[in-house]
């Protein structure tokens, strides 16, 4: 069990509140779960029914959603439960806005993902004016962060933001510097976007996470197993991430960029083309467990 907590607070990305249970029994505590549609498909029980031959209808999804979220959320701390809504490229923000308010209602402590889109961002505008707790997901780039931080200035809640380090690396792109980029670009805001560092492969993503001063790190449970097997290491003040591929190729850097925040949202260029697999990849998931008819 980790003796003392580290700043950045953990949370599990997962859909199995099992797993959920067995990581804190493991390191003692559980701050915060994310979960999205692809999570949600590799749940045991979800698998077990689609083996079986019995897929889903839309509102089954909802309603396995539903009861998984809240099976989660008496186990974790002031995190938070991330659900995300289901939305494809063509989603429209009201479309979004009405899961969201929906899934809002399911825990006390939920807190809403909304892709980093511009429909996404028009959702999450409107959702913190009615304080709803928004987590802004699939962000592969400091232009999103800053749209994440301007769409979303006034909220009264604490909003996410997760760029997804593991992905930019598969990419062949240093995935830790866009952490320290906004991180960087935030220093000048009010604090009202907190850092979620999402996508983490492994112990050396945790400990750049940590490194960097991530405010949140979503870990899937085969990590945090592994770092607890390593007995918690944790960085010195010698640390330094090694942006290697898994061929041992350095992968390629990402430069900050001097971005206004106080520019309105839509004026940054929140297009990248790993927001758009990552959306697609999520609704295939989401349509494996899903009728035919459906």
């Amino acid at each position: 069990m980790l003796a003392n907590k580290p700043k950045t607070k953990i949370l599990v990305d997962g859909g199995d509140p099992e797993e959920t249970l067995r990581v804190k029994e493991l390191i003692g505590f559980v701050d915060g779960q994310t979960t999205n549609p692809s999570l949600i498909a590799k749940n045991p029980e979800i698998r077990e029914r689609i083996a079986s031959g019995h897929t889903l209808s839309p509102q089954e999804e909802k309603d396995e959603y539903r009861k998984i979220v809240q099976a989660i959320s008496p186990l974790v701390g002031d995190a938070g439960v991330s659900i995300e809504v289901f939305a494809d490229m063509d989603t429209k923000a009201e479309e979004m806005l009405a899961q969201g308010e929906e899934m809002f209602s399911w825990i006390a402590n939920a807190y809403i993902k909304y892709p980093c889109t511009r429909e996404g961002l028009r959702a999450a505008e409107i959702s913190v004016r009615r304080q709803i707790r928004v987590n802004m997901t699939l962000c592969f780039s400091q232009e999103q962060a800053a749209a994440v931080y301007a769409a979303t200035r006034g909220s009264r809640e604490p909003v996410y933001v997760s760029p997804f380090v593991g992905r930019l690396d598969d990419h062949g792109e240093n995935g830790v510097d866009l952490i320290k980029n906004i991180k960087e670009m935030y220093k000048n805001g009010d604090g009202h976007v907190y850092l979620l560092a999402a996508s983490i492969r492994h112990v050396d993503h945790l400990l750049a996470s940590f490194a960097t001063g991530a405010e949140l790190a979503t870990v899937p449970a085969k990590v945090l197993v592994e770092w607890a097997t390593k007995d918690f290491p944790m960085p010195d003040k010698d640390f330094s991430y090694k942006a290697v591929d898994a061929s041992g190729k350095p992968l390629e850097a990402i430069p900050y960029k001097a971005l206004d925040l106080k520019r309105p949202w839509q004026s940054f260029d929140t297009a990248h083309e790993l927001t758009t697999v990552g959306i697609q990849k999520f609704v295939a998931d989401y349509r494996s467990t899903l009728r035919r008819s459906a």
